[in-house]
């Protein structure tokens, strides 16, 4: 059956998704979820935690420890934007890190940290209307979702679009280790065995490259208006 209370936006990394996905969400009434914040509060955890490291990932440890990462999105009431708490703890600008973009894709490719996250995800999905934004979720998390978007844009567009960002946050860091950091999480997003980043058959494609935020909502919002 065909849900049209959730709106799917996937898409490679830094295409705009979060920021579009919020805007959708603003505008339609509807609370924004940020899938990919909780492969990074896994990750957080797991660095937080000794759990893994340059050169060391211990899966068992992570493995045992999965029952105390509790995942929610609530209000924060510094700023009033909806954002993820890990273990009661908002974490939003602590996870915007080069440290934790390193080590991501190692978190996001295993399938019990995957399931995980889809029974969170599934559970956040039955409480309200959302709009959710990642790399699977008109394919895998809300392959029955009435509205689907893909996201595209050149790896340097978006590589600049990551920096500038950073560099708003105060995160001190150079344009080509994040050029080199998207394109390998690129490859490890398509190429993953469990659910790796594909276009859902039934997605609408918009290449975000020359369009501006307010021309990307527009688009987005006649599609879903004209349905």
């Amino acid at each position: 059956m065909v849900n049209k209370n959730i709106i799917a936006i996937d898409g490679t990394s830094s295409t705009g998704k979060s920021t579009i996905a919020r805007r959708i969400a603003d505008q339609l009434d509807f609370t924004y979820i940020d899938s990919g914040s909780m492969y990074r509060a896994v990750t957080y955890f797991c660095l937080k935690n000794k759990i893994i490291s340059k050169n060391s990932f211990d899966l068992n440890k992570l493995y045992s420890n999965i029952d105390n990462i509790n995942i929610d999105f609530k209000i924060n009431p510094e700023n009033s934007l909806n954002e993820i708490c890990l273990n009661q703890e908002f974490i939003d600008l602590k996870i915007r890190t080069m440290e934790i973009a390193d080590h991501v894709s190692k978190i996001a490719k295993q399938k019990n940290i995957r399931d995980h996250i889809l029974k969170i995800q599934h559970s956040l999905g039955k409480k309200t209307s959302i709009v959710m934004d990642g790399r699977d979720i008109g394919t895998v998390v809300f392959p029955n979702a009435k509205f689907k978007f893909f996201l595209s844009a050149s790896p340097k567009l978006r590589a600049k679009r990551r920096f500038d960002e950073m560099k708003r946050n105060g995160v001190d860091v150079k344009y080509d280790e994040v050029l080199k950091n998207l394109i390998i999480r690129d490859n490890d997003d398509i190429n993953r065995v469990h659910s790796p980043l594909k276009i859902a058959d039934d997605a609408v494609k918009i290449n975000t490259e020359n369009l501006s935020l307010d021309e990307l909502e527009n688009i987005i919002l006649k599609i879903i208006k004209k349905s």
